[in-house]
């Protein structure tokens, strides 16, 4: 059924034009060539935990008994169609199918590291070259039976943006630190060339991830270093009127002046960040030209890149981990400086509970995967404990250990991103160059104090053909076969409104967003606006949105028309998906333990010692990259646990 089903998403096709050629095998290439069928079998088997394997068996015998195997091509998609208009359920589990085949078409590699579709696509694929050498020596734990007992004054629970940045500033200044990871310890000379493999190595859950209402498309960072090994690198300074509400509303003293510019200062010295790197590639360099002509502001992204080693050839691939060693994540910096002072890095090592004794820290319990597959214990006693595993499972591991209190979960952000994405007449090759280049500012306060910006998006065929609306098989071949005339333009929403994180059955992370806030919903109507707009100026051929039901817009018709059709169009699991890259909010710092989890140092307000240190600290959503905030947030917390433990050495002297 797997089979049939990757043969009605990806079938052969009738090219463009009855007399036109085809050179490539591309339309005549069924996904049953490409191994579809048997991967998505074990891609499936992989992710899903059994009681979803269960579902997929049930929408599977569905079609079954409608005899799907047999139908011809035609039939395949009605059937399809049908189901998932009388079914949500159905909806969710073909979308999930066709996405998820989709990459594989697109993306699977052979023992060459090729995708026979690449040659159609005007995709070179990624660039041959010698990847930078290991930096970090990382701390392996040689038993597998028995539990594994360490001790620090700190350890540090997730190695990311904030994690990274903690461990770093706290070892430098003489605390033993250890640094506990959920990931696996990749650096520029284990990072997996291709897109498949590294979104299954790299990625949180192995990509792409619908939240449980379907309305929002995550992907989150999974291995050493967190997100900033994955990341785009835009290096975004928090909005002003952002740092003034996170002050006056919420208690963070400081972070509205002097004293949090220099957090921020020293973490873009120590990044390396500078616009010396910023290529623009055809996207980008089409985007900033519809930013002048119809007269918006837009500035070049800054970039934590090392100019040494940067290559725009390689700069487009960062988002699968940097093989040249130029982005200068955590992994090359903080963890760097951690690791040199003593701090011992313990990768796969998933922490199950916040160990406490009588309101107070105590260490942490883990679960260590060894090198062997052996699954072994771990306890690590320190009185503070650093929780910075992300604002998706930063909350989980507090649900799971019973702290926090009430808003733990709540009031998380996702910075939703809807995305438009058109043909252009000529060659764009958005996989060469940074991925975001260009950042159009113009509407940020575009309703109520609420906006976005514009960027361009990491275009490579993996993810990109999940993304491009599927409507029939021979429709999805002739948008993905022009894939290097492609460019996609991305608003990067500040929410208003807000989601939550809990735990299902099995205790782990469970993310919901609903789309009912008012101010959301008219910020995304506005920004809709605007990416149609900058591509109709650009000069774009042919508008498509991710909305499946949503027709085409080609030059010359009615822009308005599809402009208002397009803002009408539903959204979330009903029409088009949006996508975040940025999570953030859910144990916020804040004055009110009912409606915060921690203060506003970073300090959990009913357990001492145990402090938030990532993007799930933050009162609201920042509305800009948020990497640059968090680190310069993670060093001013750090800065307080420093402070702390010098009043503890003061008052425990004679």
């Amino acid at each position: 059924m797997l089979d049939a089903l990757a043969e009605t998403f990806a079938p052969p096709a009738e090219p463009p034009t009855v007399a036109a050629d085809d050179p490539n095998g591309f339309w005549a290439r069924s996904a049953s060539e490409v191994g579809v069928g048997p991967r998505l079998a074990e891609r499936l088997l992989e992710m899903l935990p059994p009681e979803d394997v269960d579902e997929l068996g049930t929408l599977l015998d569905l079609l079954r008994r409608t005899g799907f195997t047999k139908l011809p091509q035609g039939g395949r998609e009605r059937v399809l169609k049908a189901l998932s208009a009388a079914n949500p359920d159905a909806r969710a589990g073909i979308n999930g199918l066709r996405g998820l085949a989709m990459q594989l078409y697109y993306g699977a590699v052979d023992a060459s590291g090729r995708n026979p579709n690449w040659d159609q696509l005007g995709y070179p694929g990624p660039p041959a070259i010698d990847p930078a050498p290991r930096e970090l020596k990382g701390f392996v734990l040689g038993t597998a039976s028995g539990t594994v007992q360490l001790e620090a004054d700190v350890v540090v629970v997730g190695s990311g943006a904030g994690g990274g940045v903690i461990a770093g500033e706290l070892a430098t200044r003489g605390l033993d630190v250890v640094v506990l990871e959920a990931g696996g310890h990749h650096e520029a000379a284990d990072f997996p060339a291709d897109e498949m493999n590294a979104l299954s190595e790299l990625y949180w859950r192995g990509g792409l991830n619908l939240t449980t209402d379907g309305n929002v498309a995550i992907l989150a960072g999974a291995t050493l270093g967190g997100g900033s090994t994955i990341n785009w690198q835009n290096c975004v300074r928090p909005p002003d009127h952002v740092r003034e509400t996170w002050a006056r509303d919420h208690g963070l003293d400081g972070v509205d002046g002097a004293a949090f510019d220099d957090h921020l200062d020293a973490v873009l010295e120590r990044i390396s960040a500078t616009d010396d790197c910023t290529d623009l590639n055809g996207t980008n360099q089409r985007l900033a030209d519809a930013a002048d002509a119809l007269g918006w502001g837009w500035s070049k992204a800054v970039r934590n890149t090392d100019p040494a080693s940067y290559s725009p050839e390689t700069a487009g691939h960062v988002g699968f981990g940097d093989r040249t060693g130029s982005k200068q994540g955590t992994l090359r910096t903080y963890l760097k400086d951690a690791e040199a002072h003593g701090a011992r890095i313990v990768t796969r090592a998933r922490v199950t509970r916040v160990l406490r004794t009588d309101g107070r820290a105590t260490g942490v319990e883990a679960e260590v995967t060894l090198p062997t597959g052996d699954i072994v214990a771990l306890r690590v006693d320190a009185p503070d404990v650093v929780v910075a595993c992300g604002a998706l499972e930063t909350p989980a591991l507090l649900l799971r250990s019973g702290i926090g209190g009430p808003a733990v979960g709540q009031h998380l952000r996702l910075h939703p991103v809807p995305m438009i994405t058109a043909l252009y007449d000529e060659d764009l090759r958005s996989w060469w160059g940074p991925p975001q280049a260009t950042i159009v500012t113009e509407h940020r306060g575009a309703v109520e104090g609420h906006g976005y910006l514009i960027e361009t998006a990491h275009l490579h065929p993996s993810i990109t053909a999940a993304a491009v609306p599927w409507r029939s098989g021979r429709d999805h071949k002739l948008i993905m076969g022009r894939f290097s005339r492609l460019g996609t333009f991305i608003a990067v929403t500040r929410d208003h409104g807000a989601g939550t994180v809990t735990l299902d059955t099995r205790g782990e992370a469970e993310v919901h967003y609903p789309l009912e806030d008012r101010i959301d919903d008219q910020v995304r109507r506005h920004a809709v606006r605007s990416l149609i707009e900058l591509h109709a100026a650009a000069g774009a051929s042919v508008i498509l949105d991710t909305h499946r039901d949503l027709a085409l817009w080609r030059k010359g018709e009615d822009l308005e028309g599809y402009i208002a059709r397009a803002q009408d169009a539903a959204e979330g699991a009903d029409g088009r998906v949006l996508f975040s890259a940025h999570q953030m909010g859910s144990a916020r710092m804040g004055t009110d333990p009912m409606t915060s989890v921690a203060s506003p140092s970073g300090e959990l307000h009913d357990v001492a010692g145990v402090w938030i240190g990532d993007t799930s600290a933050f009162p609201t959503a920042v509305g800009s990259n948020p990497m640059l905030t968090c680190m310069a947030l993670a060093r001013r917390t750090a800065h307080a646990i420093l402070a702390n433990a010098d009043a503890a050495k003061v008052s425990a002297a004679p």
